[in-house]
């Protein structure tokens, strides 16, 4: 056991977090995996189970891979993911794939390998550590609007831009993730209400376009539009499926819950397994089990909390603050749909729900945040940090 945590750096309490939560994740993905079972499969749920495992063994070795790399290499290689991110989402969304007429590329196929991998994830991660980046490098200095265009704004919507039309919510988020980043760093106020209502007329008018001429490409306008709409209509015949399966879930759990595999709802509530994990969980661990994983969630942004406050670079403590916030951010939301808090918006619950790319892409960010933790005793100069990829930042 010693030798396994001379090899494990960072903040110990991250990895119980992390492991814990991995760890249960088993449980509520194998019971509701039922539904894809019979759907897609031959009603045989341990091979689910078995891919739940496989995407957890590569997401830790993601996460042990990452801890180890020194945390100032990520502001060169951020410079150098932001034209492969863009690259990659044009290339997703040039698919065309569709379902029911909407725009439905949000996965891209690795080659040799079959794995399909959601490219926005990753756009995601690289985009909030180029701002920490850029935010860090800038500290010092007055900040102009009209010289942040180019090097902070253009691949800022230019990665919305690429991720909107099939990923409306994902954008929002990424948006809301974005300004958040930029507020804690010392962005003028100003200068961000110039951005939101910037950001407001670009939205608007690509939902008036897109609802003027319809053919011309595949969106999901009247998705998000209908998901609003039996968000706030509150007639029982405009209330959305999952909502209605996933609120009887949680009305049938009770306090203690029905108990681990008993639940009812995985049969008939979509995406029982991602999107609406939650609301299985309810049913089967009660509210005790909910308010516990909740309070994992908050026990995982108190010690983000901590690592950026112990951080002894600016760049170290916005990197925490950007990769780490969203992870308990889309937490909160998934829960809060589940409970008919928030509209639909087609998130994973981080580290719990099935799916590779959620799982893939949240380890490489609690990486990034255990590897700030692990170097906070060690002292270092911004503007001296070995790093080869320094060259390349200093161009750019």
């Amino acid at each position: 056991m010693n030798k396994l945590y001379q090899h494990i750096k960072g903040d110990r309490a991250i990895w119980a977090v992390v492991t814990l939560l991995a760890l249960f994740s088993f449980l509520p993905v194998y019971s509701s995996s039922s539904n894809l079972a019979y759907l897609y499969g031959d009603g045989n749920t341990f091979k689910f189970l078995l891919k739940h495992f496989a995407h957890l063994i590569l997401g830790f070795a993601i996460l042990y891979g990452i801890h180890k790399v020194p945390y100032h290499y990520f502001k060169g290689l951020s410079i150098i993911g932001v034209p492969i991110v863009i690259l990659l989402l044009i290339v997703t969304m040039s698919q065309g794939t569709t379902i029911d007429g909407a725009n439905a590329s949000r996965w891209i196929r690795v080659p040799f390998v079959g794995v399909t991998f959601q490219t926005s994830t990753l756009a995601s991660v690289v985009l909030l550590t180029y701002i920490a980046r850029y935010l860090s490098r800038v500290k010092d200095k007055t900040i102009n609007f009209k010289e942040t265009i180019l090097p902070l704004w253009l691949p800022v919507f230019l990665i919305l831009a690429l991720i909107l039309p099939a990923n409306f919510s994902t954008t929002a988020i990424l948006f809301t993730m974005v300004s958040v980043l930029l507020f804690v760093g010392g962005y003028p106020k100003k200068y961000l209400g110039i951005i939101f209502l910037a950001g407001a007329f670009m939205l608007t008018f690509f939902i008036v376009t897109a609802k003027a001429f319809p053919d011309v490409f595949p969106n999901r306008v009247d998705t998000w539009i209908s998901r609003i709409d039996n968000f706030i209509d509150d007639e029982e015949t405009q209330a959305d499926y999952q909502i209605e399966k996933a609120k009887i879930a949680i009305a049938s759990g009770g306090p203690l819950g029905l108990g681990p595999g008993k639940s009812i709802q995985k049969n008939f509530l979509p995406q029982s397994s991602s999107d609406f994990i939650y609301a299985i969980i309810v049913e089967e661990f009660g509210l005790i089990g909910a308010l516990f994983l909740m309070f994992l969630y908050l026990l995982l942004l108190f010690r983000f909390v901590i690592v950026a406050h112990k951080a002894n670079t600016v760049f170290g403590k916005l990197l925490v603050v950007g990769v780490g916030l969203p992870i308990v951010f889309l937490a909160l939301i998934n829960m809060a749909v589940a409970v008919e808090l928030f509209p639909v918006t087609g998130q994973t619950l981080p580290l719990i729900s099935s799916g590779g790319s959620s799982i893939w892409m949240t380890c490489l960010a609690i990486g990034m945040v255990l590897s700030v933790s692990a170097q906070r005793e060690i002292v270092v100069d911004e503007d001296k940090e070995e790093n080869p990829l320094d060259i390349l930042s200093e161009a750019i």
